[in-house]
């Protein structure tokens, strides 16, 4: 069996061929992405690149995953902002999808034109545990119903509020979906009903990007967020399967030109004694996502959180020639450093995207004063022990010195000590970016997945 794995992204088309019998990866190959005409030229272009390599390659089956033209884009409604609203955040990112913004209890007008202006894809309606309060979720329910745009809503909420959301959703020509709440009870989360109907409406969606239906009827199969893969093949990696060992905990840090991806796979209990958990329980399997640092598409975003003059110092290279650098890769994506000043420039920036989404996906300690003394209670996943770090995506893959983009990751390199980031992790590299691949994969060879990730993917 043969079989070609295709992972359209916002700034590369990457193609994987692999050969079951061999049990091994024949080869790669990437093009950009063509989203600005038509996916498949893209596509076409990478399957020249990878059958020059390989010779021609008659694949048997074409798995698909996309983060083309941006993934899709959604908003997150909750009642109260520590508990279903991140419960909905959870359900978003875990399911590949980019969450521009989350708003808790009764939105206002000036929210509501928020969304308007943001024009979401899909917007997540969460909010009262079963049996709790539902006039919020009704009013909100309301609300975005009065938006002139065409955005899904997937309400998640609580169930007694069903029927009158069913009344409300009548009124309106948007497509609408009512599913099990994300919190039915306090503090129990139920994201995975959430996550397959956000799975669902992205297969919809997305496939209407240039090009995007032809690849559907060619492979026969969906094509699921490369996000929602990349995250399967994650939890492969560190579960395993069956009878074969995975590696344990791991974080793996997905660079890419519009967002950084970062994912944890640990239950990220508390490393140190004396310390309370708040919050909500933290899955095994996490993921989060930051739009404003990526290294091509949101790159001035990013830039705009830099203190300059501090990072022009630490480089050792003039602001002006820096920013100059900024502006030019975000004028054109394509962009590739042509020297070592630029290069440098270009992974100064990239462990400051590192350091920066590895921060606000861990968790935070916060010292606590009690009659027993002090204490401190920790908000989020305690990633402090964790043995792995890999590094995934173009700019850490193709970097000279990839593990000093990869040592953002480290608590040393924050400022704050209070992050509780990887203290001392090995560090591995996705050479080949096939963690989406072997996800894609899994599907329907997860031991074989599992076997050629352990070779693929080696310390450095």
């Amino acid at each position: 069996m043969k079989y070609l794995t295709v992972d359209f992204g916002s700034t590369y088309t990457k193609l994987t061929a692999i050969d079951t019998e061999q049990g091994e990866v024949l080869g790669t190959a990437s093009a950009f992405t063509t989203i600005e005409t038509d996916v498949m030229e893209g596509f076409r272009n990478g399957m020249q690149k990878l059958e020059k390599k390989i010779g021609t390659f008659e694949y048997d089956r074409l798995l698909c995953c996309s983060s083309a033209a941006g993934g899709l884009k959604m908003v997150a409604l909750g009642l109260v902002p520590e508990l279903t609203a991140k419960a909905a955040k959870m359900a978003a990112s875990s399911a590949g999808a980019k969450v521009v913004k989350t708003y808790s209890f009764e939105i206002s007008q000036a929210e509501q034109e928020e969304i308007y202006e943001i024009n979401p894809d899909l917007v997540l309606l969460c909010g009262g545990t079963d049996g709790g309060n539902k006039d919020v979720i009704l009013a909100n329910a309301k609300r975005l119903c009065q938006i002139k745009r065409n955005f899904s809503i997937i309400a998640a909420g609580n169930k007694t509020a069903s029927y009158e959301l069913a009344e409300i959703f009548k009124t309106t020509d948007k497509e609408c979906v009512i599913t099990e709440n994300v919190m039915p009870q306090f503090n129990v989360i139920n994201i995975n009903p959430a996550k397959q109907k956000i799975k669902d409406l992205f297969i919809s969606r997305i496939i209407e990007a240039k090009g995007l239906t032809t690849v559907q009827k060619m492979s026969g199969y969906d094509i699921i967020p490369t996000p929602l893969a990349v995250l399967t093949g994650c939890e492969l990696l560190s579960k395993g399967t069956g009878r074969d060992e995975g590696i344990g905990d791991l974080m793996a840090v997905d660079l890419g030109g519009a967002t950084t991806d970062i994912y944890s796979m640990a239950k990220g209990d508390p490393t140190i004694a004396e310390v309370i958990t708040k919050g909500l329980p933290e899955p095994y399997s996490k993921r989060t996502v930051e739009g404003d640092l990526g290294m091509r598409y949101s790159l001035t975003a990013m830039a705009d959180e830099i203190n300059m003059e501090v990072f022009s110092d630490e480089l050792e290279i003039d602001q002006d020639k820096i920013e100059k650098w900024i502006k030019t890769c975000a004028a054109k994506p394509s962009t590739l450093p042509s020297n070592e000043e630029e290069a440098k420039i270009e992974q100064g920036l990239a462990r400051n995207a590192v350091k920066v989404a590895v921060e606000r996906h861990s968790g935070y300690f916060e010292p606590a004063f009690t009659p027993m003394g002090q204490v401190f209670t920790l908000t989020g996943k305690d990633l402090s022990d964790v043995p792995y770090v890999v590094g995934i995506g173009g700019s850490i893959i193709n970097s000279s010195n990839p593990k000093r983009i990869l040592s953002g990751a480290e608590k040393n390199a924050s400022k704050d000590p209070m992050f509780a980031k990887p203290k001392s992790p090995n560090y591995m590299l996705d050479k080949k970016y096939i963690f989406a691949s072997m996800g894609l994969l899994s599907t329907f060879e997860p031991k074989l997945a599992l076997s050629i990730m352990k070779k693929e993917i080696t310390k450095i």
